[in-house]
């Protein structure tokens, strides 16, 4: 390996991404996190702040095993008037199982006088006392020079001086921060440049950037542009304030754009949306659709004019093939669509195109409540963008684009049919005298010609009309027990007509083996609406286990 060419990826999600707002994770949510950076080949993971919460305990106390990756432990360097043998907050540092060290420390004149409020000389031998110290006691020691480029702009000479200090003593990494995010890669490159030019090699030089100025990613490229090579950042850039560098951006763009190598090879790279996804899933949101790389969004194509470009040469409109990363490319359905886009999409679930015949589609809109004469289609360009005028949005629901397409074939069978329906909700006090809300809901369903009656109630109208359902549906159709209602959106399509206007709903679901569908409804009754969207989700998860051999896990 071409050693100038090697990047070394240093991972901060357990501790600075632990920071972001509203993030809490658990010990046992860290270790799940480490695993899958393990498996993605990430040089260094840092696990947190021994000693700074129950929490950090808890997972430095019994850390998983890696295969691949270094478990670090954070913390800061010895205080002012104690030695470093003689400070019980530093050496907790060395005495974990971790046996690589990182410790943060001052580099802006500033904060020493203002923040920490000791002399310049005091904080370079704090610099330099820890460092010498824990050589002796780890295999690798690192520097966080925190507010490094706010120091070196206001006086390049202390700020030079604190990073000398932890490189003489003995750093194998000093580690340049970007504390508050507000360097421009213009300034990162020239800085970087001239700390390298000053004595200390771009072999042992890292960078730490915040996304303040919303030039993280961009700071970390330009940085090894410059010549570091160890960039420290977070997945899916998690961080306080506007977040870190996002490492899930960085690690593509140095392997498929910049040429250099990491930890991670080819193959590893394939698994980088799973494993960004599987934070977003410890976190319980929903992934970015728009995030490089990785999203939902990064390699779709709406506009008819892309699409046919891309049925030609997908490096028409994409910057690198979509697999390398383990994505997909997805043709979007809308109003926007052309030819290509259908042909394009009908190919990616095995339908011709010209199979699907003018009157099938009429069948098919005659069932659906809708204000356009279903005569007027002509084919199914026109019948999506009549649709999508509507109010339906099958960018955002590609299955119900694809029952609508094959109910157009007659291949969904007619798994069940809502014969009536009512909803009941009530408001009233409870024994304590506190309003409550309840919801039930009354079906009546034809499955194989037999008519079940069920009740259901629930948080919600449509929570208790799903639950009535269900309990009509999974005793016939078993598999259904595995299907989960990701996300529920309600979105009114006509700002004119006030309580009046038609309301779309979309309904993400989920199966057991982690498959996901988005389904959409449209009615000027939000209920009728999301009940429309719930019976296309439900009749996609039967369609596809019972029709194309889908298996439950």
């Amino acid at each position: 390996m071409d050693q100038s060419k090697r990047v070394y990826i240093y991972d901060t999600t357990l501790r600075d991404g632990a920071q972001t707002q509203g993030v809490d994770f658990s010990a046992a949510d860290k270790a799940r996190i480490a695993r899958e950076l393990d498996r993605l080949g990430i040089d260094y993971i840092e696990g947190g702040w021994p000693g700074a919460n129950p929490t950090d305990d808890a997972f430095f106390a019994a850390p998983p095993a890696f295969k691949r990756s270094r478990l670090t432990a954070f913390g800061m360097t010895r205080r002012s008037g104690r030695s470093a043998d003689n400070d019980p907050g530093f050496n907790a540092l060395l005495t974990t199982p971790a046996r690589i060290v990182t410790m943060v420390g001052k580099s802006w004149d500033f904060q020493v006088t203002v923040a920490l409020g000791i002399e310049l000389d005091e904080n370079l031998r704090m610099v330099s006392d820890s460092v010498a110290h824990a050589r002796t006691r780890m295999e690798e020691v690192m520097f966080d020079a925190e507010h490094f480029f706010d120091g070196y702009k206001a006086n390049p000479g202390y700020a030079l001086a604190a990073v000398k200090a932890a490189h003489e003593a003995g750093a194998r990494w000093v580690v340049l921060c970007d504390t508050n995010g507000g360097t421009l890669p213009h300034e990162m490159e020239r800085i970087v440049g001239e700390v390298i030019a000053a004595g200390i090699p771009g072999s042992h030089i890292g960078v730490h950037c915040h996304n303040d100025s919303d030039t993280a990613v961009a700071n970390s490229l330009a940085a090894v542009k410059a010549g570091a090579r160890q960039i420290q950042g977070t997945l899916n850039g998690l961080g306080e304030r506007c977040g870190n560098a996002n490492l899930v951006s960085i690690i593509p763009a140095l392997m498929l754009k910049m040429g250099f190598e990491t930890g991670i090879n080819p193959e590893d790279l394939r698994n980088l949306v799973s494993v960004s996804r599987a934070l977003d899933e410890v976190l319980d949101r929903h992934p970015s659709r728009g995030q490089p790389y990785v999203g939902g969004s990064a390699f779709a194509h709406k506009g008819g004019l892309h699409v046919s470009a891309v049925a030609k040469d997908p490096k028409c409109y994409e910057h690198i093939d979509p697999s390398s990363v383990g994505n997909v490319r997805h043709i979007v359905m809308s109003d926007q669509a052309g030819r290509s886009n259908l042909v394009a999409r009908m190919a990616e679930i095995g339908v011709d195109l010209d199979t699907v015949k003018k009157e099938a589609l009429i069948g098919v809109v005659e069932q659906m409540q809708v204000g356009f004469d279903p005569r007027d289609v002509k084919d199914l360009v026109d019948l999506v963008k009549h649709l999508e005028h509507e109010g339906y949005a099958y960018d955002q629901a590609a299955a119900s684009f694809e029952l609508l397409v094959r109910r157009a074939l007659g291949e969904v069978p007619e798994y069940f049919t809502l014969e009536r329906y009512r909803v009941i909700d009530e408001r009233r006090r409870n024994a304590k005298g506190d309003w409550i809300t309840l919801s039930e809901a009354t079906v009546k369903v034809e499955v194989a010609g037999k008519e079940y009656i069920e009740v259901g109630e629930g948080t919600g109208p449509v929570h208790a009309f799903d639950v009535a359902l269900r309990k009509v549906l999974t005793t016939v159709y078993p598999e259904l027990t595995a299907l989960e209602l990701k996300d529920y959106r309600v979105r009114i399509t006509e700002s004119t007509v006030g309580t009046a206007a038609k309301t779309r709903v979309t309904i993400e679901s989920e199966d057991d083996q982690g498959h996901l569908w988005t389904t959409v409804g449209v009615h000027t009754n939000v209920l009728e609406a999301s009940l429309e969207a719930l019976q296309d989700s439900i009749t996609f998860m039967l369609f596809r286990y019972r029709d194309k051999g889908v298996k439950a896990a």
